[in-house]
């Protein structure tokens, strides 16, 4: 990205002072006649939850009817982590390192770029619906140009009270990733059933990113659509959800890093 402003104004970076609700914004994936994704992280209003940069949300999308699923050609990565993340369909990925793996719903594909990395992933042709979530890590600057690695994790469910957790990245409700970070994260994928209401204690150094898949949640005194991310600032050592008394039921990915960002 280049500023062609000869005489640009000086800004002074600082933490944003944002708590509250980010709303996503369609953005074709890989050009304009792609797949469609929602994405909330970056934003003017927060850049960052922690180390989570980036959080993208698609689907459900009918291959069949589009006409198309995802078709990202290969394209280059440095300095961060791609989490991969799906609910419905099967992405084929392949990777300079030499790794061809296929993700699949309810299983992790953490791919570490490191010093530099090119990838793609391609939609398999018996996918019909492709519904899922694409998050990024930014490594700290001790491990930017760390050796290029790719981790694939497939999270038991655990029911806690009327939930079903999958807990993909840190450690939640006593479920713990083996998966290495470079950063203390947290990432979960959470099913309530409608009507019901989860509390979970949570490490109050951290500061929460809650995105919602379906249903209706309430995180923060707010209730989130579809897309959705909710924040929660540090401080704090418990997360809420309470869901809608609808018929469909609610799921959501939670995101969190401790704070400071230090890195």
């Amino acid at each position: 990205m280049s500023n062609t402003d000869t005489a640009p104004g000086e800004v002074t970076c600082a933490s944003s002072e944002f708590s509250g609700v980010l709303h996503p914004r369609e953005v074709p994936l890989g050009g304009p006649r792609a797949l469609l994704v929602r994405r909330t992280l970056p934003q003017r209003d927060r850049s960052m939850i922690g180390a989570w940069c980036f959080a993208d949300h698609y689907g459900p999308h009918d291959v069949r009817t589009a006409g198309r699923g995802m078709d990202v050609p290969p394209h280059p990565h440095t300095g961060l982590q791609t989490v991969s993340w799906l609910f419905e369909g099967l992405i084929e990925h392949r990777d300079s390192a030499g790794v061809h793996a296929v993700v699949r719903p309810g299983e992790l594909n953490l791919m570490t770029a490191g010093a530099g990395i090119c990838h793609s992933e391609v939609s398999t042709p018996e996918t019909t619906i492709l519904h899922g979530a694409q998050l990024w890590v930014a490594l700290p600057d001790a491990a930017r140009d760390t050796d290029r690695d790719f981790a694939h994790y497939a999270p038991p469910p655990r029911t806690v009270g009327s939930a079903t957790l999958r807990v993909f990245l840190g450690e939640l409700a006593d479920s713990r990733s083996p998966v290495h970070t470079f950063t203390p994260l947290l990432g979960a994928q959470i099913d309530l059933e409608p009507g019901a209401e989860l509390t979970l204690d949570v490490d109050p150094a951290f500061e929460h990113g809650v995105l919602l898949d379906q249903g209706a949640i309430e995180v923060c005194g707010t209730t989130l659509a579809v897309a959705d991310l909710g924040y929660q600032a540090p401080g704090v050592p418990s997360c809420g959800w309470p869901t809608a008394a609808t018929a469909r039921p609610g799921r959501s990915c939670s995101a969190g890093r401790r704070s400071p960002r230090n890195w």
